[in-house]
């Protein structure tokens, strides 16, 4: 009787107010870094190296989340990656219900092991590679920590995420279409999420030209 009840409440990212939190938070780790007197360049080999590195750490980030979802609960073959660059997004989507604590879990394994850690060890050893890459995540984890603090005030529901990395289902027998969620906007109901439409690894084209780009820019500076 309570599955009958249930209905997927969809919720959308607003990009704007993403941008800005991430904004909020790379200036606050760029200043804390700042005031522990870390020598952060933007010439020389260290900026090069985290030039290189910056693109496989991110992708870390994702792959974080994937290995969060396992861990507690999710089934591997139900993982997947995409790149959507022209959002300023790369995503890791689960293709299965889970429940609030995986995802909250999974929310935050990214900011905490590449992040805050990192951040930690590289201000200890005041290694600007380090510290600069994690400021970087740290500030990308803007989406993953609105939603964080979202749903730590929500009651009984399972995440559920579909063929579209702005937007997610909450699947629960509550009303919550009168939550108010920072950064995230109600879309409305649906009895089911599509979900057949997942590609293991999905990249939009926008993505692909800017890879392109980007590895050239990385030759350019190696050669020059």
């Amino acid at each position: 009787m309570k599955e009958e009840k249930k209905k997927y409440y969809v919720f959308e990212m607003n990009l704007k107010w993403l941008n800005i939190f991430s904004i909020i938070l790379l200036l606050f780790f760029f200043l804390i870094a700042i005031a522990f007197d870390v020598k952060i360049n933007f010439t020389g080999s260290s900026w090069i190296i985290t030039l290189i590195l910056f693109i496989p750490y991110l992708i870390l980030h994702e792959l974080l989340h994937g290995f969060s979802y396992v861990l507690h609960g999710a089934k591997l073959k139900n993982i997947t990656f995409g790149a959507h660059l022209e959002k300023g997004i790369l995503c890791c989507l689960c293709k299965q219900n889970v429940s609030k604590k995986n995802i909250l879990i999974s929310l935050v394994y990214p900011f905490f092991w590449i992040g805050i850690v990192t951040y930690i060890i590289g201000i200890i050893l005041n290694n600007s590679v380090l510290t600069l890459l994690s400021i970087i995540n740290l500030s990308g984890c803007s989406g993953d920590l609105m939603m964080f603090f979202s749903f730590l005030k929500l009651k009984d529901f399972e995440y559920s995420e579909y063929d579209n990395p702005t937007s997610f289902g909450l699947y629960s027998e509550n009303d919550l279409s009168q939550e108010r969620l920072f950064g995230l906007n109600y879309i409305g109901t649906k009895e089911e999420l599509e979900k057949n439409d997942f590609k293991k690894i999905t990249i939009s084209k926008t993505s692909i030209l800017f890879l392109f780009l980007f590895l050239f820019i990385i030759l350019f500076y190696l050669v020059k």
